[in-house]
């Protein structure tokens, strides 16, 4: 037991054991402790800061993904709106022409529409003419005839007696209706 105290009675003689207490230096502490705390954080806080980091880089490769994936899609639509639009364009493009082409056959059939209304109105015209000139001239024709006929009938009536008179007139009235049949 000797040797057990002794040990003890021998800590006191230590030159490191005499200046065990309070610390006054600051910076030499300070240091000391924050070796220790980072010892402590890195040994404990190893797991913790992993699974952190690996939360993180896990988030960060979905958030890619899924941005991949909302790109392609995005892509995919344009490709689609690119088609709509060269679909449309096509489609625009075919009734321009067609639209070209049906009004330049609308401008034809305007044209001869007009061309046949006119020959048909130049033929109508030509055709009053015709029946206003014959009208005319049947006039003239009656009023010639009526004024020969009236000049006849003078002469005849200074120049006839009775009996002659009515022949002459019965033969003038027959002829008078052989006209009027052939001018109706």
């Amino acid at each position: 037991m000797k040797n057990v105290t002794d040990s003890f009675v021998f800590l006191g003689h230590w030159p490191s054991a005499e200046s065990f207490g309070v610390n006054t230096d600051i910076l030499a502490t300070n240091l000391i402790n924050l070796s220790v705390v980072i010892g402590v954080l890195i040994f404990f806080g190893k797991g913790v800061l992993s699974d952190l980091l690996d939360n993180r880089k896990q988030r960060i490769l979905n958030t890619i993904r899924n941005s991949e994936e909302l790109r392609e899609r995005a892509i995919e639509r344009l490709e689609q709106a690119r088609a709509r639009l060269r679909k449309v364009e096509t489609e625009a493009n075919q009734f321009r022409v067609n639209g070209y082409s049906e009004i330049e056959r609308e401008k034809m059939n305007l044209i001869n529409s007009t061309y046949k209304t006119l020959e048909q109105l130049e033929n109508y015209k030509n055709q009053t003419i015709h029946f206003e000139q014959q009208r005319a001239i049947n006039q003239v024709r009656q009023r010639v005839f009526q004024q020969a006929l009236q000049g006849a009938l003078g002469t005849l009536n200074s120049c006839l007696n009775n009996e002659l008179h009515l022949r002459t007139i019965n033969a003038n009235i027959g002829m008078f209706g052989a006209m009027n049949e052939i001018t109706d």
